[in-house]
């Protein structure tokens, strides 16, 4: 085997795991979701440790969505890129083109939640933050496996 084949080998092996990396992610992805969920329902103020903003933005007009709270939608999401993400990492295909599609949609939800922070709101949360940079590590993992596989 030359070296050649060796680094494809390589380069295979990491990708197929790359479903298994995405289903962590959603997992903590998951957990945010549920916290704030949480918070928004027993209307706990949320401790916001590493910049201000957080309260202005959970009880803003934009925190919930025809009487469900945004963080809600989040759970159901990151649930079902959790799934997907175990299925395709059992073999199934189809999963990691759906979870992929999820992702591209959880992505364009993301980036109109930062609008609505950065200029209707003028306001951060930090763990909505890590919601933002948790959906856009799923959607870069998606990618590279998009890309390497095509190679």
């Amino acid at each position: 085997m030359n070296n050649q084949e060796v680094f494809l080998n390589r380069n295979r092996s990491a990708i197929a795991r790359l479903p298994l990396l995405a289903a962590i992610v959603a997992l903590a992805g998951l957990a945010d979701s549920i916290y704030l969920t949480v918070h928004h329902y027993t209307a706990e103020p949320v401790p916001c440790s590493i910049i201000s903003g957080c309260e202005q933005v959970l009880t803003s007009s934009y925190a919930e969505l025809y009487g469900i709270p945004t963080a809600a939608f989040g759970i159901a999401a990151y649930l079902t890129a959790f799934v997907l993400a175990i299925l395709a990492a059992f073999g199934k295909t189809q999963a990691w083109k759906m979870f992929g599609a999820l992702v591209a949609v959880m992505a364009i939800f993301t980036g109109w939640l930062i609008y609505l922070q950065a200029y209707i709101i003028e306001a951060f949360c930090q763990f909505c933050l890590i919601s933002a940079a948790t959906t856009l590590t799923l959607l870069i993992i998606f990618l590279i496996s998009r890309f390497f596989r095509s190679t």
